[in-house]
């Protein structure tokens, strides 16, 4: 078989599409592969550039490719979207994924490590469980409204609240809204108890990386943010045409 020289993987959660081509561009192999055969695959092959975008996944793959001595490109899902030349499909967009991978004007993104990924977790995991308990708080807030407690907005408001829902003497707050209201307060409690034990854990990692602690030297940028900043862009300084943008 000819030499393949560039491939263009679209990743899928089971099925993945493979579009290969050798030296001078022509075609030489298009092949469907299982997630659990893609390894594989590529263990039987030459080193070769790989392209694929840059989704949830690609980071994964593309540390797993490159530990097989693949060249690994991951590029921007809308830089790639141009290339697709006919109906939409996932052999349509391996061929564009393998196009678009050889063009010389085009970004690149870094490859993230997977402690980046871990420290990214604990940050999404943050986000989401701050907007939870954000909701649960705005729902306090206007169920008490309904009986003429009225609090200004902000966490640090929600303590008089919850305070007023724990006074079974303030006859304000009937007895059933008082217990479904206390049930909202049980989910604030319990959420400020993982976010804090989140939190704990970047300042923790944070005080272990050298370049997170010298984000931190910048005003107005503190673990929280410099630690995300870390875990985003790439430490190393990226190539020609890479971005860090994932």
């Amino acid at each position: 078989m000819t030499k393949i020289t560039t491939i263009g993987l679209d990743l899928a959660k089971r099925v993945f599409q493979v579009h290969g081509v050798d030296a001078t561009g022509a075609v030489v192999l298009r092949k469907r592969l299982r997630r659990e055969d893609v390894l594989v695959f590529f263990t039987q092959l030459p080193a070769c550039r790989v392209g694929m975008e840059a989704c949830s996944t690609a980071h994964h793959w593309a540390r797993g490719l490159q530990a097989l001595g693949h060249e690994v490109r991951l590029m921007p899902p809308q830089d790639v979207k141009p290339y697709v030349t006919r109906n939409k499909n996932d052999a349509a967009d391996a061929e564009a994924i393998c196009e678009a991978v050889g063009r010389p004007s085009m970004r690149f993104v870094p490859v993230k490590t997977i402690e980046q990924q871990s420290v990214l977790a604990l940050h999404r995991s943050r986000d989401l469980l701050v907007r939870q308990r954000t909701a649960l708080a705005n729902a306090i807030r206007a169920h008490l409204a309904e009986f003429g407690i009225i609090e200004a907005q902000g966490l640090h408001k929600l303590e008089r609240l919850t305070q007023i829902i724990e006074d079974e003497t303030d006859n304000r707050v009937p007895v059933e809204a008082r217990d479904a209201l206390s049930a909202l307060v049980a989910l604030v409690n319990e959420l400020n108890t993982r976010i804090d034990a989140i939190e704990k854990r970047i300042r923790t990692w944070h005080t272990a990386s050298k370049a997170s602690r010298r984000l931190a030297t910048i005003p107005g940028i503190g673990p929280i943010i410099a630690s995300a900043l870390t875990a985003t862009v790439v430490p190393s300084v990226p190539t020609s045409g890479e971005t860090a943008a994932s």
